[in-house]
């Protein structure tokens, strides 16, 4: 390749990698450039085998870019692209434009995670949509970790990064992370003068006693002790002077309001179990959700917040929260739950943990977890969720998303730069006569340029027993060409491929018996023995290939023994 050529790929394949990587989101990829590049570039083609080698370091300097260089260098390349890009932003907005954005300086956004256990399928929406809209409205992404409940929602230590390696998969980069556990003295300080303000009472009645109380529209008895009081008997509460239940700091609201629910409810409790970090295990007065969120929204500058619908009463109690300390409230929005089928286990944190505790599973990555650890190592993309996650919109209806949208996302993601192979399940063995000592079908029937892969044949191969022809038919072993059935001896009977075009005779995938390589197929309905051809060993793990016929799979781990790959999708 001489050096003018050269300067043209490496400028094409950097107008394609700019384009592809703000048109998706994410990080562009040799195989998913190289396809469109050399079909709309002919005299690149007999240079196929170079150009690989020629454009990787192009894509990965376009990776490094921020998002807005990325864009200013396309616009120098190719401005047309540039005006492509923007009338699809335009044209194809699944989401509702956030409410009153002009009445801010900057769109800040956050997801409040519960740190018990890694996140299942469900948790990626909100990552998702707020990710998305911080790209449209150039705002930020907070994630604060909501674990000031030691004991009923107990936070798992692993949680906190594994949830983090989520949303970084998701294809987001959070510009601020809290932990919750850490900012209990500023919770204490906004208590503190919620008290001097005559806005909080400590009350000691029982749950029991006080929900009869709150029912029945009647005042506490405590709710009139005097500020003094109050306030010495919240600084006991901080110094852990009661035990669980014995005491509650409430907010003074309407006791007399019309929703029971938003009448004079609990800000800080009691709570024996010390918390699992080791920073906040001394502490046992703790903030109630409602409180420590509220306080943090504000103190954050958060402007608008998505929550499901059944957490309206929220945004209600925290409002008597505001008004006592003079505080604009966010914007809100309320979705209803998601619901996605193709799974027998609930999609629970404590369900799953359950299941995995009693072995009906192998951890959260097991296939048949509803997990985003699973989803991912079984090969599908973050960008592929985001897409399907980000096509439900914000309905305050439950919506219900097919793992098949997933799926097709993936599939479009991946297809042109996943090679082939063959992999045959429940195999039938047949003796073969004639033909080639070496079969070569292509990597990709897309792309030439990757070439063939070289299959040595053998004296016998293995069909799939639904392909696997009566005695007298035909069929065309693909790559190799075909055959008829004699016995139980396949014939090679070196016809074209006008048999397939004009008489139907159907084309199969195979794999020779000698030097075939043993994988063990993990999937959603549990693992199924296969064999594949051997030039799957030549696979990195952490690789896509789709099995002709079958599916995509993801190379999980080569061994001695077997090559263990992870069922993507069809």
């Amino acid at each position: 390749m001489d050096d003018d050529l050269r300067e043209r790929v490496e400028r094409e394949a950097e107008r394609a990698a700019l384009f592809n990587a703000l048109k998706h989101g994410s990080d562009a990829q040799v195989g998913a450039i190289m396809g469109p590049m050399m079909g709309e570039n002919p005299a690149f083609r007999e240079h196929g085998d170079e150009i690989p080698g020629v454009i990787a370091p192009v894509i990965e300097r376009v990776n490094g870019l921020p998002e807005a260089e990325k864009r200013e260098r396309l616009a120098e390349l190719d401005p047309d692209a540039v005006e492509e890009l923007e009338a699809e932003e335009e044209d194809h907005h699944d989401l509702p434009d956030l409410p009153n954005v002009d009445e801010y300086d900057e769109v800040r956004m956050r997801a409040a995670p519960n740190p018990n256990g890694p996140w299942h399928l469900g948790h990626a929406r909100m990552p998702s949509v707020i990710g998305t809209y911080k790209q449209r409205y150039d705002g930020s992404f907070i994630v604060r970790f909501d674990d000031t409940d030691p004991e009923t929602k107990r936070p798992d230590l692993d949680a906190y990064d594994a949830i983090l390696d989520d949303i970084d998969y998701l294809g987001f980069d959070p510009d601020e992370v809290i932990r919750a556990s850490d900012r209990v003295e500023t919770y204490y300080e906004h208590a503190r003068d919620l008290v001097e303000a005559g806005g909080a009472y400590t009350c000691s009645c029982s749950g029991e006693a006080f929900s009869e109380l709150k029912n029945d529209a009647e005042p506490c008895p405590h709710r009139d002790k005097d500020v003094e009081t109050v306030r010495e008997e919240f600084e006991a509460m901080v110094a852990g002077d009661y035990s669980s239940g014995e005491m509650v700091l409430r907010v003074k609201t309407d006791i007399e309001h019309k929703n029971p629910a938003l009448r004079d409810w609990v800000a800080f409790r009691m709570i024996d179990t010390p918390h699992p970090r080791e920073e906040a295990a001394d502490y046992r007065c703790w903030p109630m959700l409602d409180f420590q969120s509220g306080v943090d929204d504000h103190l954050t500058g958060v402007t608008h917040i998505i929550r499901g619908i059944d957490l309206q009463d929220s945004a209600k109690r925290q409002r008597f929260l505001y008004d006592y300390f003079d505080w604009e409230y966010p914007e809100v929005m309320h979705w209803g739950h998601v619901q996605i089928d193709a799974y027998d286990v609930s999609m629970s944190t404590s369900t799953i943990r359950e299941r995995i505790e009693a072995g009906e599973l192998d951890g959260w990555d097991d296939p048949r977890a509803p997990t985003i650890k699973s989803v991912r190592r079984r090969g599908i993309r973050g960008e592929a969720i985001v897409e399907s996650m980000v096509g439900l919109g914000t309905s305050t209806s439950n919506v219900d998303l097919a793992m098949s949208t997933i799926y097709a996302n993936n599939r479009d993601l991946v297809d042109e730069e996943t090679d082939r192979a063959f992999c045959v399940r429940e195999g039938v063995r047949f003796d073969l006569r004639g033909g080639p000592e070496v079969a070569h079908p292509p990597r990709h029937p897309n792309h030439e340029e990757r070439g063939d892969r070289d299959i040595p044949v053998g004296d016998a191969v293995l069909i799939e027993s639904e392909d696997a022809p009566e005695v007298g038919e035909r069929v065309w072993l693909k790559g190799f060409g075909p055959v008829g059935r004699e016995g139980d001896t396949l014939v090679y009977t070196d016809e074209d491929i006008s048999l397939v075009r004009e008489e139907g005779v159907p084309v199969v995938h195979w794999v020779p018996v000698e030097g075939s390589r043993s994988v063990r197929l993990r999937t959603m309905d549990g693992d199924v023995a296969c064999f594949a051809e051997p030039g799957i060993t030549d696979y990195d793990e952490g690789e896509l290939l789709q099995f002709e016929r079958v599916g995509f799979a993801r190379i999980d781990e080569h061994s001695e023994r077997e090559t263990v790959c992870y069922y993507a999708h069809p």
